[in-house]
């Protein structure tokens, strides 16, 4: 391994990490609706767990409103099945050809509640950063004993992963911000 190679590991994996985190944090409710709320939720379909976007069109006809209409209209009951037992809180409503769910405004708490979840998954999120840091500066280390780079060009690097870690600590702060603030929306 070089120094390039543990720079770009290290980018490569707080990137994975951002990205991740960004993906979580969609299907988080907050005040509007979004077909990220239910795209994940899996059904079973002919036996197989499959994920209710594989299997219907999602739309929002209206701000807190998301309309489920499945490709094979013989699911709208395992669909409205699966709605009820995902962790929404929400009652779909079935018309014989689309389930509509209908959020309500959140309260103080829940938006509380989110807040802190979206909170706890960012700060997962820098402890697996960390992790990737300590993990390259181990790789780093051994690259110095070995003789490949210099103590100075080690030092270097420790300090470019360290850099490349307060970056991405900030796009995590930033990411947090606008979730939380997006759910503290009125």
């Amino acid at each position: 391994m070089s120094y390039e190679e543990i720079l770009d590991n290290t980018r490569q994996s707080m990137e994975k990490a951002l990205k991740h985190l960004q993906e979580v944090l969609r299907s988080i409710r907050t005040g509007r609706a979004t077909p990220a709320l239910v795209e994940g939720i899996r059904m079973e379909y002919y036996g197989t767990p499959t994920p209710i976007s594989q299997l219907a069109s999602i739309s929002i006809p209206e701000a807190r409103t998301i309309a489920i209409k499945p490709f094979d209209g013989s699911v709208l009951g395992d669909l409205q099945k699966a709605l009820l037992k995902s962790d929404l809180g929400v009652s779909p409503q079935n018309d014989g050809r689309v389930v509509r769910l209908n959020l309500p405004p959140l309260s103080g708490e829940q938006r509380t509640k989110f807040a802190a979840k979206v909170k706890e998954l960012c700060e997962e999120s820098r402890v697996a950063m960390r992790n990737s840091r300590r993990d390259q500066n181990k790789a780093a280390d051994q690259l110095s004993r070995s003789g490949e780079i210099t103590e100075d060009d080690n030092r270097r690097l420790h300090g470019e992963i360290q850099d490349l870690l307060k970056g991405y600590e900030k796009k995590i702060d930033e990411v947090n911000e606008r979730k939380t603030a997006e759910i503290m929306e009125v």
